[in-house]
């Protein structure tokens, strides 16, 4: 039974080590990104008609009522672009956050990816607990992503 348990919390410490590598790498090459990347209009990052400006994700999930409460993935990084508030209001500061909130959204979309990985070394069913936890964890951010940048979308058109 002791044997059982020490794999298991090994395992257990295994997708931790692992988790945290794949955020803190996809982090860093995001940040590592020129600005420029983010300028296009790509099909992932385009607010679609369909999302209301974001309005849709106020509708559908509540966005405002805990978007507050979420952490700010910039804090941990010293070239990060903290988006808690925004920086100004002038148009070049409102495009400045809506190119963040790209990298932001691009950043959770990738930390998704890796998880049918964890398949190789777990059992099925924490192969699918990683996959929910993965879309769990990165779905919130992503949605505040797309309503805030649908925000800033209307306020300067």
């Amino acid at each position: 039974m002791q044997v059982i348990s020490l794999s298991l919390f090994w395992t257990i410490v295994i997708d931790i080590a692992v988790w945290f590598f794949f955020h803190m790498a996809i982090s860093v090459l995001c940040l590592k990104l020129p600005a420029t990347v983010f300028h296009n209009n790509a099909f992932w990052s385009r607010i679609h008609r369909w999302e209301k400006s974001g309005e849709i994700w106020q509708q559908l999930f509540r966005v405002k009522a805990w978007k507050g409460r979420l952490i700010d993935g910039a804090t941990l990084f010293k070239k990060g672009y903290q988006k808690k508030s925004l920086h100004g209001t002038g148009r070049e500061d409102l495009e400045m956050f809506a190119m963040e909130t790209k990298r932001a959204e691009l950043s959770h979309w990738l930390s998704i990816v890796p998880a049918p990985l964890f398949f190789m070394w777990n059992p099925p069913l924490v192969g699918w607990l990683m996959i929910v936890y993965a879309v769990a964890f990165n779905l919130p951010l992503i949605i505040t992503q797309r309503y805030n940048r649908g925000r800033i979308r209307r306020m300067l058109s």
